[in-house]
């Protein structure tokens, strides 16, 4: 792997962006971490609209399920939907245990629903071991229009 990860973070809390953003760090592979503030922030970055013209096409898409605007279901829904989008991988990491979010996003074809740990260590090895899987073990999709 040569170029960085482009990394599509979606979540409303600012302790679990900065959390996630050292987690990423420390596992020490080459990304780019960009953040949406919840859905529908997250929905302009990946159509590149409002103040995110500008956005890569991310690799992959990590996502909570309860946010503001638009709720990581929601968003879920659209993309799956949305012939463009739909083959980004989703990786849904949310507060969550209960077995409908767990249903409702796999039946929306969520690529992965991982429950948050609630240490930092656990977290941190979260972060590393969804490093190690996604970014360096398995292909990801680039379109055609992306490359």
């Amino acid at each position: 792997m040569t170029e960085p990860v482009e990394i599509l973070l979606v979540e409303d809390n600012p302790a679990d962006v900065m959390l996630t953003r050292e987690a990423f760090e420390d596992a020490q592979f080459p990304h780019r971490l960009h953040h949406a503030r919840d859905g529908l922030d997250a929905l302009n970055f990946l159509r590149r609209t409002e103040t995110h013209t500008q956005a890569p096409r991310p690799d992959v898409i990590l996502m909570d399920l309860n946010m503001p605007r638009m709720t990581g279901l929601e968003l879920l829904d659209i993309l799956k939907e949305d012939a463009i989008l739909r083959s980004i991988p989703v990786i849904v990491l949310t507060t969550s245990r209960a077995e409908s979010d767990i249903w409702r996003s796999y039946n929306l074809h969520a690529n992965a629903y991982i429950p948050k740990p609630v240490s930092l260590l656990e977290f941190e090895d979260v972060i590393r071991t969804l490093g190690n899987f996604w970014f360096r073990k398995v292909a990801l999709p680039h379109p055609p229009e992306a490359d």
